[in-house]
């Protein structure tokens, strides 16, 4: 259920197809996420799962899944 929102939430940041997200894509090689829109997509998460993610946390983020990992550990 988490990994659907999340991949809701980053298609709509990036306008991209919501089933072509997978947990071992990268936000920046794969996707071709930039800084300000990796910062939309945790500030969705955010909002989405009423967590917050600290600076360090924000930094460590490379893949789908090192944002799943922190959402479902949240």
């Amino acid at each position: 259920m988490e990994l659907e929102k999340l991949q809701a939430i980053i298609s709509e940041v990036l306008q991209t197809d919501a089933a072509n997200i997978s947990a071992d894509l990268s936000f920046y090689d794969d996707l071709g996420a930039d800084s300000l829109e990796l910062f939309q997509i945790v500030m969705g998460v955010e909002s989405e799962f009423d967590i917050v993610l600290d600076e360090e946390t924000v930094n460590s983020i490379n893949t789908v899944e090192d944002l799943y990992n922190f959402i479902v550990a949240g």
